[in-house]
């Protein structure tokens, strides 16, 4: 080689070449949100319930479509079941395929459902699931919140008290 004279590397044959490394999925991949849980009821209680169902809901939860935005839990004999929770039709399914809103048991332990059942009974409470994820093993969950209906005054108070916080730290922001 003479002086001042250099050599480009030479590009990889493409069967050398890595493919890049797969980024971990998070642990608790969140399916559905039910985010005006929180603002619609004064959340007192949460606890984690698994959801009994079919193969093609588990599926169809996979894709990540299913709404919980009117869903609520209630008594059925001696069950929690959940209502009104949409999980869309599995679309490679053939005949076999669920139906998209209908009643789901809630597994839980018998004392964390007749403290539930005792709630909505008694003290005037509702059971809101706040989210449907999948947990490290894999497996559906649900995020159950048991609350109280909140009153418009409340609802503005909220929305008061969060726009507040978001203009303070705006404040902060600029000023440091």
């Amino acid at each position: 080689m003479r002086a001042g004279a250099f050599r480009l590397p030479l590009p990889a044959p493409e069967d050398v070449r890595r493919p890049m490394a797969k980024k971990p999925e998070p642990k608790n991949r969140v399916v559905a949100d039910n985010r005006k849980a929180r603002f619609n009821y004064e959340i007192t209680d949460t606890v984690e319930a698994g959801i009994a169902l079919t193969g093609t809901e588990v599926k169809s939860l996979r894709g990540g479509k299913a709404t919980i935005g009117e869903a609520f839990a209630g008594p059925s004999g001696n069950d929690l079941l959940l209502f009104n929770a949409y999980i869309p039709e599995y679309l490679e399914a053939n005949r076999f395929n669920h139906d998209t809103k209908r009643p789901r048991r809630l597994l839980l332990h018998r004392r964390q459902i007749d403290k539930f059942i005792g709630a909505t009974q008694r003290e005037g409470y509702t059971v809101v699931p706040l989210k449907i994820y999948f947990n490290e093993r894999g497996r559906a969950k649900v995020e159950l919140g048991l609350g109280r209906g909140k009153k418009l005054h409340d609802k503005r108070e909220t929305a008061k008290e969060r726009d507040w916080q978001r203009d303070k730290a705006r404040l902060m922001r600029d000023k440091g």
